[in-house]
């Protein structure tokens, strides 16, 4: 039995290794700062020892490899020893590719925004299509028994992100996983601390195409003028397009996306009635039947599919409803993405709800100040009111926002204020890629105890 380690092994994604590597019959321990549920609990139920803390020890007797996480840096103790003890290592997006990816048809979904949801919808679609797919998401969707899975088939979808692979591999994961179909959801500017301008990020999108085969298909929106931007440097695979004046584009019948059609080439398919809300869902939902289109999945099973996804927990997760006040979280936290959360939940609820908008601004480029004061500002248009956690780094321009917005300095202080304001048949919208100090679920307790 090989015996691996994982230094950082908390996040998802090294969640979702550990579970492969378990699955391929991989003894797996790992190293990481204190962890809590749900991770903590899932890796012991995976029988993963975890180490808290980066220390020599863990790493003795030697594992056969080592993944080093891409939080790890020179200076750390464990991957200092790792280095002097000659002890094998690679990266996460490395270990997949050689040991995962070698032996599948690989369909990755790329992007700033949707990547989590269209990679969770197009596993789905492969699942209910009977092919067994494996697949790696880097979030948890409903009905699926876990974040990671090797698959009994011959794909194996994943969620190819453009962070960097490890402290020696500053190239993105995603150059390591050679798709046979790829999707690029959109492009624009984000992880200001490793990109230093959109230019940069398209550069290493174009290395992605590069990888594509020419038998293979690249699967994009229409009108993305980055995304076009980035092909018109070099495309040698078959190209398909999405959306309007696309190959495949789609009509709305509610305008919160709850009920769609599908329409390529003068045909219709549908309608598709579903749990999802939002128009920038209804476009992940399209080009993830494309994709599953060109691995065989007729067209009606994968339209039958979306009829049974359950969603993924945090993309507009409902929390709980308690005394007639509603709570959701969401993953949002790029302007763009939280735009379009707040507006498609706005279409859902209608105009005259009060929604509350709850944000904790805490991405490595919001935290950097990098994105455009003016658009965070407006991207919160939708919303009846906004509560934000004062951010640490940078000043947020309170002229931008058209609603009224209060920040705070803690989630306790967010959490007084909102009992106070919270009032029957409000709506909280809580948005934060972090932790946020457990606000939903603080939240629906609390709001349970009132009498």
């Amino acid at each position: 039995m090989k015996k691996l380690h994982i230094l950082g092994i908390g996040g998802t994604f090294m969640g979702g290794i550990a579970r492969l590597a378990r699955e391929l019959g991989w003894q797996v321990s790992g190293s990481d700062g204190p962890l809590y549920p749900p991770m903590s609990t899932e890796l012991a139920k995976l029988g993963v020892t975890v180490h808290e803390g980066y220390t020599a020890d863990a790493l003795v007797p030697h594992p056969d490899e080592v993944i080093v996480g891409n939080v790890m840096s020179r200076g750390n103790p464990a991957l200092e020893y790792v280095l002097n003890a000659d002890i094998p290592y690679m990266s996460g997006p490395a270990w997949l590719a050689r040991y995962i990816l070698s032996r599948k048809k690989v369909l990755a979904v790329s992007g700033t925004h949707g990547k989590t949801t269209t990679t969770a919808l197009l596993t789905w679609i492969l699942h209910e299509a009977k092919l067994s797919p494996g697949y790696l998401i880097g979030g948890v969707a409903n009905g699926l028994p876990g974040t990671a899975a090797v698959g009994e088939g011959d794909y194996f979808v994943i969620e190819a992100d453009e962070y960097d692979s490890a402290f020696y591999d500053k190239r993105p994961k995603f150059l390591h996983y050679r798709p046979d179909v790829l999707m690029i959801n959109n492009i624009e500017f984000d992880h200001g601390d490793i990109y230093a301008d959109l230019a940069a990020i398209e550069r290493q999108f174009h290395y992605l195409v590069r990888t594509v085969p020419g038998q293979g298909a690249i699967i994009v929106p229409s009108r993305d003028a980055t995304v076009n931007r980035v092909l018109a440097a070099g495309c040698w695979s078959h190209r398909v397009t999405v959306g309007a004046e696309g190959e495949w584009d789609y009509v709305l019948h509610q305008p919160d996306g709850r009920e769609f059609s599908v329409v390529s080439e003068g045909r219709v398919w549908g309608p598709v009635r579903w749990s999802l809300i939002g128009e920038h869902n209804v476009s992940n939902a399209v080009m993830a039947i494309v994709a599953a289109m060109q691995v065989g999945v007729d067209i009606s099973t994968a339209l039958a599919a979306l009829a049974t996804f359950a969603g993924v927990k945090r993309r507009l997760e409902h929390k709980g409803e308690v005394n007639g006040i509603t709570v959701f979280d969401d993953f949002a936290h790029h302007p763009t993405a939280i735009a379009k959360t707040v507006e498609g939940f706005r279409r859902s609820v209608g105009d005259q709800a009060r929604i509350i908008v709850v944000a904790e601004l805490a991405s490595n480029t919001m935290s950097q100040g990098l994105h455009d004061p003016v658009a965070l500002g407006q991207a919160f248009n939708a919303a009846s009111r906004v509560v934000l956690l004062q951010p640490a780094r940078f000043t947020v321009d309170l002229d931008a926002f058209a609603a009224p917005v209060e920040i705070l300095a803690s989630v306790d202080n967010i959490m007084a204020h909102l009992k106070d304001l919270l009032r029957s048949g409000d709506y909280v919208l809580i948005l934060s890629n972090k932790g946020f100090g457990g606000l939903p679920d603080r939240l629906v307790a609390e709001l349970a105890l009132r009498t």
